[in-house]
């Protein structure tokens, strides 16, 4: 889940110096001085401020602030021992007193590009220091990280092993989401966010236990969809370039392009598993093995093409006497809160009078998205979840706070069924947990994901972004949500079963979401044979009863869908 950051984008505003200055006074702001370093010019920023809100942390204090980085923003001295031949790059803080101690020298490459990534590199320590959510860093000491990180930066020789420092240094803190991405993966990330993109039509994501590649969800009818590929399928080259340890963002820069090239794709499949489900079914994602003897291995040619990356699916279902209206939602991008409250009102239009929202393979998005779509089903103002902030060494949580929705009514109060399994995450947690919670949905399908963290978006100076998690969440009721996931109600047939007892069940799991009216009705019939909403259609025909029943004055002793649903009482805030 992420929360969206914009850094500074200023240049650089640069003096040559060949002394370090005497500490300036208390009145004064001190400066940021590098010494001279092969005759390239030292630089001078400012700090970025943090807002103490949770969802605001990093945010820029003023338009000043907008000019500035973060590079004046350490807290303690470090210094690294130089040789006779390096020179120093050295930085101040601005927020303490301007004595010797304020002071943090590392030795500066006279490479440009090398000196850009440890301005950079510095950028990201500073924001980790002040925004991550562990505030013991793992058991590491976080500043002699930064100090070796800078060293290992400057005795590198090119800008893409300077840049592995970067990665090294976030990869100290055991977080598989605190990760730095470059400039044309954010872009990438952007893109998807916002719902357009040219490509091959996958939802991919990087398994965090074992650095393999995985498919979450094809979009049906677009190329990958239609060379076969399915969730759960493992990517194991792409252009023939291994995929091992890449993460979603790094296959989706290659995957991506212009309409009508081409790109390669190899992928596995356990030969176990039923088609359209990842992985083992009573296993979540992450704990795929690799096992030659039970996978099968296709190479496919996929061509790029234009795609409208709609996350919304829906359709009609008839059963026993009732309309339900389906509404299958794989990603929470910009457009998902639209495009679901758009379905709700058509689905209505048609007849339905209760709802299935399938969320099974959906890895979540942005919060802001999660948090719009449980508004159009819940009544404010309920509570959607529960964060936890920074927590110290001793455990002690600076954060707490409850997320309720504002005051007023939903767009939808009809009975509400929410489909599960184990590559449900984030986004799709927190909704999940929030309609079980307040009493307003069931629950039906498998154990989801357990990705109970938050992350903010910065943007750095360089046009890069650092993810860092800067949070966790945990439901209304302050069920834990990382590394466990939310238990549903009850299963459905595909949590037991280990492989297709049919042709017809293969085809009945959700894949995706289709971009063409003939692959939609396609999607619609394959639901008729899919175990988790018949399982859902049957749970709801009795409240679906009860509620038209109690629509008539003459039938008193039914009692209303409200009693039945019985509305949950706000729990107790921890502060």
């Amino acid at each position: 889940m992420f929360l969206p950051f914009r850094a500074p984008t200023s240049s650089l505003s640069c003096r040559p110096v060949t002394f370090f200055p005497p500490a300036p006074s208390r009145s004064r702001r001190p400066k940021v001085i590098s010494a001279e370093h092969s005759g390239k010019q030292p630089c001078e920023r400012g700090p970025v401020h943090r807002s103490s809100s949770a969802w605001s942390v990093g945010q820029l204090a003023g338009p000043e602030a907008r000019l500035q980085t973060s590079l004046c923003w350490l807290r303690k001295r470090f210094a690294v021992p130089l040789t006779a031949a390096a020179t120093a790059c050295t930085l101040c803080i601005s927020q303490l007193p301007a004595q010797a101690e304020d002071f943090v020298r590392f030795p500066a490459s006279a490479n440009p590009a090398i000196f850009g990534i440890q301005k950079t590199l510095v950028e990201a320590w500073t924001i980790v220091n002040e925004a991550y959510v562990d505030a013991g860093f793992g058991g590491h000491n976080w500043e002699k990280e930064l100090g070796e990180a800078l060293t290992s930066a400057y005795a590198a020789t090119d800008a893409s092993k300077a840049y592995g420092a970067v990665e090294q240094m976030l990869n100290k803190l055991g977080d598989p989401f605190t990760r730095i991405v470059t400039a044309p993966e954010y872009a990438n990330f952007r893109v998807s966010s916002d719902g357009e993109v040219q490509g091959v039509g996958l939802l991919i994501a990087s398994d965090p236990s074992s650095g393999r590649l995985v498919v979450l969800a094809p979009i049906i009818g677009g190329p990958a969809d239609r060379a076969g590929m399915r969730p759960g399928d493992e990517v194991l080259t792409i252009d023939g370039q291994s995929t091992d340890g890449w993460d979603g963002d790094r296959a989706a820069k290659i995957l991506r392009g212009k309409s009508g090239s081409s790109v390669n794709v190899r992928f596995a499949r356990r030969t176990e598993q039923m088609p359209g489900v990842a992985g083992r079914p009573e296993e979540p994602l992450r704990r795929i093995r690799l096992d030659p003897d039970a996978y099968q291995y296709t190479q496919v040619d996929l061509m790029r093409e234009k795609l409208e990356l709609t996350p919304v699916f829906s359709t009609t279902m008839e059963h026993d006497g009732h309309t339900f209206g389906y509404i299958r939602l794989v990603s929470f991008s910009q457009k998902a809160a639209a495009d679901t409250q758009h379905a709700i009102a058509s689905l209505q239009e048609q007849g339905a009078t209760g709802f299935i929202l399938d969320l099974r393979n959906n890895p979540g998005g942005l919060v802001r998205a999660g948090l719009d779509i449980a508004r159009l089903w819940l009544d404010g103002p309920s509570t959607v979840f529960n964060v936890e902030g920074r927590t110290e060494p001793d455990g002690q949580v600076h954060i707490m706070q409850r997320i309720n929705l504002d005051e007023g009514a939903s767009v939808n109060q009809m009975p509400l069924v929410v489909l599960l399994n184990g590559n449900s995450a984030s986004a799709s947690e927190i909704l999940a947990g929030a309609l079980h919670d307040n009493h307003r949905a069931s629950l039906i399908g498998d154990s989801t994901y357990g990705k109970g963290k938050i992350q903010s978006v910065f943007e750095l100076a360089d046009g890069s972004a650092l993810f860092v998690t800067v949070a966790k969440y945990k439901t209304p009721n302050m069920q834990e949500i990382d590394k466990v996931g939310i238990r549903p109600d009850m299963a459905c047939a595909p949590s037991v079963l280990v492989a297709p007892k049919s042709a017809e069940r293969q085809s009945s799991v959700p894949r995706g979401v289709p971009i063409d009216p003939q692959t939609a009705r396609e999607v619609a019939s394959q639901l008729q044979s899919d175990d988790c909403v018949l399982t859902a259609e049957h749970f709801l025909d009795p409240l679906l009863t009860a509620s038209a029943l109690s629509s008539i004055p003459s039938v008193q002793q039914i009692p209303p869908l409200s009693t039945i649903t019985q509305p949950a009482q706000p729990p107790t805030f921890l502060p």
